[in-house]
């Protein structure tokens, strides 16, 4: 998949899968909260994060290379969908911006009791896969941004994107002891919200931009 091409192209549309899958993965909520409880308990962090991020690499490849089929077959179909996009990553970019001029911080979920490796993949798997947002993150959104990519080029954009799953989850599990006072801070995610809600919009413009040249 990951085809000899250009690379300076290659690093570029990795990064873009990265950035942008980081930009959407990193927020406060039920899947980010439960890993980081595994990892301050220091209880199957290494299946937790593997799982979790194996879930999104699969689930991006799967919209990526679906996508790429689909709109390979209707250009003005990818061009809608690419400005689809373009405002879709404008509006969660401006949700950013508005959650940065609020207060809120990521806290493990309480509970004492241990739990058994077959139920901590049971309730990853929960927070993972039923979770209506992940779906409509990876496979829809991801998706159609990687199937615009040249094809020589989708392989690149899976790697990044999922390599943000993986780095994420990784620092988010392995990382729990020294993360966790950094998570709790509501300026630190003011901050992070703020360069998140930028990074969409410079995204938004680049992906609006492929889409109109495209015409």
């Amino acid at each position: 998949m990951l085809t000899s091409t250009s690379p300076s192209l290659a690093l570029q549309v990795f990064a873009q899968g990265l950035v942008l899958s980081l930009g959407l993965i990193v927020a406060i909520g039920a899947q980010n909260a439960f890993v980081l409880r595994q990892g301050l308990r220091r209880e199957h962090v290494g299946i937790v994060v593997l799982f979790c991020a194996s879930a999104d690499a699969l689930l991006i490849a799967a919209g990526v290379l679906g996508m790429a089929q689909a709109l390979g077959q209707s250009p003005a179909l990818a061009r809608a969908l690419a400005m689809a996009g373009a405002l879709f990553l404008v509006i969660y970019g401006w949700r950013a911006l508005q959650r940065a001029r609020q207060s809120h911080q990521l806290q493990a979920a309480e509970g004492s009791m241990a739990l058994r490796r077959g139920a901590a993949l049971a309730q990853a798997a929960a927070f993972t896969l039923l979770n209506p947002h992940v779906y409509l993150d990876t496979v829809l959104l991801v998706g159609s941004i990687g199937a615009q990519q040249p094809s020589a080029l989708q392989g690149w954009f899976i790697a990044g994107a999922s390599s943000a799953s993986a780095l994420w989850f990784s620092a988010l599990g392995f990382g729990a002891r020294w993360l966790a006072p950094w998570f709790a801070k509501p300026r630190a995610w003011q901050v992070l919200d703020g360069l998140i809600g930028m990074t969409m919009f410079v995204l938004a413009a680049l992906l609006a931009r492929h889409a109109l040249g495209s015409a």
